[in-house]
């Protein structure tokens, strides 16, 4: 049996699910669960199924998350778009008798008994849509809706190299199957209030650049006061900045005060990265990372790292 069919095998014999992914969510970690949710209950209308972990306000039109009890743990659990147990919102993976991971980052450790990784996807949701199409699982519009937002926002529409023919044959399925009307998605996606501009603003004027052209920034609560954003709003601008020529590697140092660490985010135009972002605490794609750091110093660390891979990229592009 391959792969499509062993997942789709457990989700049927399962009468509890319960659906998981990273801290800090983006819209692919909402996307590909709250929409592997749609799925299921469009198949099977009597199974319990569950999204748990912290919600977001930024996400919030992706759809509401659940609350998870200890209830929950003779369930069968599916984590998407999570490479490791660190960074799995709201469970212990260890106290599941039966798992599941479906994810796209590069292999990190094994979490789940059964675990379907696909590095070449463009996202967990570009998975979730594949899953269906080739098995009995039943896309429907909703779920389409929280599944296109996922791919788009990780490809960031569709500029991202690890975009591929794939990508949007997969797309093309689920327009054609559902009807989905992705001027919608986008709207909800990309509509910001005013103050978010005016933010995004406060950081293009103030990034540093190293010699080495990596471009950062330190952002402190002082500074999400002022312009009346969220840790999580200000890492999510990132993308924002991705053709600055000056700027092959950029990071943003949030400060959360729930987490008392900075969220760092990390975006690179050639560098790879994710290695640097491991010892940091984090991890990701080798273009798209992110990391944990506690102080200056971390921050400091990180980005001399950052100097050093962006030499070695340099070196090796005129040898």
């Amino acid at each position: 049996m391959n792969i499509y069919g062993q997942i789709y095998h457990q989700i049927k014999k399962a009468k509890k699910i319960v659906i998981a992914r990273h801290v800090g969510p983006d819209p692919d970690a909402l996307g590909s669960s709250i929409g592997l949710k749609e799925i299921i209950l469009n198949t099977f209308k009597d199974k319990e199924v569950y999204v748990v972990g912290m919600p977001t306000s930024k996400f919030k039109f992706l759809g509401s998350l659940d609350k998870f009890n200890e209830d929950m743990y003779d369930g069968l659990l599916i984590v998407t778009d999570t490479p490791d147990f660190k960074r799995v919102d709201g469970v212990d993976i260890r106290k599941f008798k039966n798992s599941i991971k479906i994810d796209h980052h590069p292999f990190i450790e094994k979490t789940c008994a059964l675990e379907w990784i696909d590095d070449k996807a463009s996202s967990a949701s570009q998975m979730v849509v594949e899953l269906a199409l080739k098995t009995k699982l039943k896309l429907n519009k909703e779920a389409a809706e929280k599944l296109y937002a996922g791919i788009v926002a990780d490809t960031n529409r569709f500029m991202f190299s690890y975009t591929s023919p794939k990508t949007f044959d997969i797309v093309s399925a689920l327009l054609r199957e559902t009807n989905l009307d992705i001027t919608k998605v986008y709207n909800d996606l990309y509509m910001r209030p005013y103050k978010e501009i005016k933010f995004q603003g406060y950081l293009s004027q103030n990034f540093h650049i190293t010699e080495n052209n990596v471009g950062y920034i330190v952002i402190t609560p002082d500074i999400l006061n002022e312009y009346e954003v969220d840790a999580a709003m200000a890492g999510n601008m990132i993308n924002n900045f991705n053709h600055i020529n000056e700027m092959l590697v950029w990071v943003t140092f949030t400060y959360d005060s729930d987490l008392k660490s900075y969220r760092t985010s990390i975006r690179s135009r050639g560098p790879i990265i994710n290695e640097v972002a491991t010892k940091f605490n984090g991890g990701g794609h080798i273009y798209a990372s992110g990391a944990r750091v506690k102080n200056e110093e971390e921050i400091q660390n990180l980005i001399r790292e950052l100097d050093k891979v962006v030499i070695e990229y340099k070196n090796a592009e005129t040898n």
